[in-house]
């Protein structure tokens, strides 16, 4: 009887690379695979599982991958145990793939355009954080941080505000898909939590995992940033795996908060 085999992301890239190419698995849920999936890749659950191990050729490869790399394992014994010739299972899921293709776009710290003219402050800050002389759209290769997502978390306001003014990108995202907004959610500094809108920050801009800075606010209890969104306008009626902010509010502030804004819009839709 076959078996499966797990292998490691670089195998699995070197796999998909052959000459005879491997069938795509991906066992992940409909709203993680429409969020970002292996280019190709299938799409396969309980409910399809049968009809594929039916119809897909014994002797061609198959490379299964799910979040992790655990689930996988459960399917690539299914496909083994169908008498299937090479069965992968690849470690580290879409998670560690889809880090692991950001790091090999990203160009190096190094490369990133510089800005003339910065403050001694900023730029020590730069240099203090690994970051290049002038580089204020750097990006650190391992987690693709940039300036002003470091300057939001550790709430440096007067370094926020001279990023922005030096050309700072609200739109850059890390390896985790947040950006700035987010990072000044962590920070919860209201002032700069205003300035990163001001700026054109997207407010319900969704992570790898699907959330907004909203949600993670409400869930984190950062009381001073979730009424600075809801200010601005963020989407109380978004929803990450059926649950919205006020179903994730970890405090009673957060979620009466969230409760006064529902009913002003609501107010204010019925009133227009």
């Amino acid at each position: 009887m076959a078996t499966y085999r797990r292998i490691t992301i670089d195998e699995a890239r070197s796999l998909m690379d052959a000459e005879t190419k491997p069938v795509v698995i991906d066992v992940r849920d409909p709203a993680s695979y429409q969020k970002g999936h292996i280019d190709g890749a299938l799409r396969v659950d309980l409910t399809n599982l049968d009809t594929l191990l039916k119809e897909t050729p014994k002797t061609k490869p198959v490379l299964i991958y799910c979040y992790h790399g655990n689930s996988s394992q459960a399917y690539a014994k299914a496909f083994g145990a169908a008498d299937f010739a090479d069965v992968f299972s690849m470690d580290g899921g879409y998670e560690e793939w889809r880090k692991a293709e950001m790091r090999q776009n990203a160009a190096p710290i190094e490369e990133a355009p510089t800005v003339e003219g910065l403050s001694d402050a900023l730029e020590a800050f730069l240099k203090e954080h690994g970051y290049p002389k002038g580089g204020v759209n750097a990006v650190t290769p391992t987690d693709r941080m940039t300036p002003l997502m470091r300057a939001c978390h550790l709430n440096a306001k007067a370094i926020v505000t001279e990023l922005l003014q030096a050309g700072a990108r609200v739109d850059a995202s890390n390896n985790d898909q947040n950006q700035a907004l987010w990072l000044a959610c962590v920070g919860d500094d209201p002032d700069i939590v205003d300035m990163i809108i001001a700026a054109g920050a997207d407010l319900n801009h969704a992570n790898v995992n699907g959330s907004t800075a909203l949600i993670y606010a409400a869930s984190a209890g950062k009381a001073k940033a979730l009424a600075r969104l809801l200010a601005a306008g963020a989407d109380l009626d978004y929803q990450v795996d059926g649950f919205s902010a006020i179903d994730m509010a970890s405090t009673l502030e957060c979620l009466n908060m969230m409760r006064e804004a529902k009913r002003r819009a609501k107010a204010a839709k019925a009133g227009s």
